[in-house]
């Protein structure tokens, strides 16, 4: 085996943590991917023949890459106005050793909107610190701070994601009943039942994408979302079962086409936060072949 070849394989040993670094920085997995590639062309051109952690010294680029991915996005105002849903993962119950690390900390959409409200140095003090435990010494050189600097993005980042980002409950299975509870009353048109099913400060956000004559649409309250549920519940389409971003969820397909992704956080046997990607172009792109 070659140099080559050897530096390849230590890479592709963790390709899978730096994807889920880049994921969780991003919300895109095309971004993402596009990270993790160019943290493989910084290895190629660098000596790392006195680097005794490589996994370090690789996070530590995809990182850099990262912030300065979303520095750009923040100074030509990328993002469309008035709200953003990230990419979606969609998978079965029997997920994938690539997907359970990407989703590793419950990653759900919830708690990634919320990311995308943080600061760039935000996003990274916290994504690093909380989620990958990297020491803020090592942050504070990337964002240019001092450690009791990083140490307060983090902190104002946490606070941020605990309002806004509520942890759903660990049992799956009683998850799946009050969603597909809530899914069988806005079938039925059964207002008062969709309402009993809702936390009074549910959030409903979804994502029409650009070309929409309204890209983007939050809803908040328990009567307001029932209202709208009961409005759509009997929209024609099939509707499969899914997990999105570890969390239950649906995909609903017309015509043989997926036509929107709606993920469901369940706390308390309460649906407080409900996700809807509804954007066609992003769809098209998205990998929905397990439940296809």
């Amino acid at each position: 085996m070659d140099d080559k070849d050897f530096l390849a394989e230590r890479f592709e040993e963790h390709r899978v943590h730096l994807r889920a670094v880049s994921y969780r920085m991003l919300g895109s997995l095309s971004d993402a991917d596009d990270a993790v590639q160019e943290a493989w062309l910084r290895l190629r051109r660098s000596d790392t023949g006195d680097v005794e952690n490589l996994g370090g010294w690789l996070t530590t680029v995809v990182a850099r890459v990262c912030l300065n991915m979303l520095r750009s996005r923040q100074t030509r105002r990328e993002e469309p106005f008035g709200g953003h849903i990230p990419d979606p993962i969609v998978e079965r119950d029997d997920e994938d050793p690539e997907h359970a690390a990407l989703l590793a900390d419950s990653v759900g959409l919830a708690l990634l909107i919320v990311l995308e409200t943080l600061s760039p140095a935000e996003r990274l003090a916290f994504v690093l610190h909380d989620m990958f435990a990297v020491p803020f010494d090592e942050i504070a050189a990337m964002v240019e701070r001092t450690p009791q600097a990083t140490r307060q993005l983090a902190s104002r980042a946490r606070r941020r994601v605990r309002t806004g980002a509520p942890t759903p409950g660990p049992d799956r299975a009683r998850q799946r009943e009050v969603v597909d509870a809530f899914h069988a009353a806005a079938r039925d048109g059964e207002l008062d039942r969709l309402v009993a099913l809702l936390h009074p400060e549910v959030v409903l956000r979804v994502d029409f994408g650009p070309r929409a004559p309204i890209p983007y649409r939050e809803i908040h309250g328990a009567q307001t979302v029932a209202d709208r549920a009961a409005m759509y519940g009997r929209s024609p389409g099939e509707t499969r079962a899914a997990l999105v971003n570890g969390a239950i969820g649906h995909v609903t397909f017309r015509d043989g086409k997926p036509f929107s992704i709606l993920a469901y956080t369940v706390v308390n046997a309460k649906i407080i936060a409900i996700e809807i990607l509804a954007d066609p172009a992003r769809l098209a792109h998205l990998d929905l072949a397990a439940v296809d």
